[in-house]
């Protein structure tokens, strides 16, 4: 059990999510509450390997909560990676009197911070933080419900062009490996049809579905695909393929790409960053290791960050049959 924690490390690692400033805030600020000094982590695990350490008080977090990205940044690091990297990153947290560790991101993120805890005993605690809100243990990831705004905004502007020019839009999302913000942007942008990596349509469907929009009176549509979708090699030459098999179809592709990670973090992801941040804090101050901080049934809960990472937040079936039935 960890005893008198008088300091704690936080950093941010992993893609960017918008709200992951608001963790900072929070876990600073939390510190201050229980009196423990918080050391802000600078560039990730990278960080950590060359002791790239500030200490951040209330005050340095002041504005923060309404801004994208992170502060503290992120980057890739094949130090952290190596054997000798990690030990170097031990020493600097040693040499700092820094007693626990909060890492902000994703199951990339959280396997790290097991391996480093497995090697030095030294206590983790995660928050996630991924738009794809792919992570076991929370129904949302902070970052996830700014993202889906983000689409369906765009999605709205470019439906405009496509209805006015009767056009057949494909536009991809982020989602190399869930569909999740393909599916609930699909259904929040009234998409006809929604391509994700968890459900294999499969060409034929596609095409059928696509003729009977077109029979039943619509004279333009918009499909979303999810960037991991397995229909083709990439959105492109699946826009390709529809247009050479349906050419009655004026085909047109859009990906969305980074612009889904920016922008002002929303009121739910703020609040939910918030949450978070202190039951990080109040989970180290009272013991625990370990572990990560999420929301289950609107209540904030703990997860082994073990199960964390070993599995994904599964496809809403519901939402699937919501989607069949209404993209008619």
């Amino acid at each position: 059990m960890i005893k008198e924690i008088k300091k704690i490390g936080v950093l941010t690692s992993g893609g960017d999510a918008p709200g992951m400033n608001a963790a900072i805030r929070a876990v600073v600020r939390s510190c201050a509450f229980y009196d423990i000094e918080c050391v802000g982590i600078y560039r990730g695990f990278q960080g950590l390997v060359e002791g790239d350490f500030k200490v951040l008080g209330p005050r340095d977090v002041n504005y923060i909560i309404n801004k994208g990205g992170t502060v503290l940044k992120s980057a890739r690091s094949e130090g952290f990676r190596t054997a000798e990297g990690r030990k170097a990153a031990h020493a600097h947290l040693l040499e700092n009197g820094i007693q626990a560790l909060i890492i902000i991101g994703g199951d990339g993120s959280f396997t790290g911070g097991l391996l480093f805890n497995k090697e030095f005993g030294f206590p983790v605690m995660g928050i996630p933080g991924t738009i794809d809100n792919d992570i076991h243990g929370t129904s949302h990831t902070i970052g996830f419900d700014t993202a889906l705004n983000t689409v369906v905004e765009a999605v709205d502007k470019i439906r405009d062009t496509a209805s006015s020019h009767k056009r057949l839009f494909f536009i991809e999302v982020m989602g190399r490996d869930a569909g999740h913000i393909a599916l609930n942007a699909g259904i929040g942008s009234g998409a006809e049809e929604i391509i994700i990596p968890e459900e294999n349509m499969g060409m034929d469907r596609l095409l059928a579905s696509l003729k009977k929009s077109k029979a039943s009176g619509k004279s333009s549509s918009i499909v979303i695909v999810a960037e991991g979708e397995k229909l083709g090699k990439n959105v492109f030459e699946l826009g390709d393929y529809v247009e050479k098999n349906l050419p009655e179809y004026d085909v047109r592709v859009s990906v969305l790409g980074h612009m889904q990670r920016g922008g002002a973090p929303s009121c739910f992801d703020r609040v939910l960053a918030s949450r978070l941040g202190v039951k990080a804090v109040d989970s180290i101050v009272e013991g625990k290791s370990n572990y990560m901080v999420g929301l289950l049934n609107d209540q904030v809960a703990l997860t082994p960050l073990s199960k964390a990472v070993k599995g994904h937040t599964g496809i809403d079936q519901e939402l699937l049959r919501v989607s069949d039935i209404i993209t008619i």
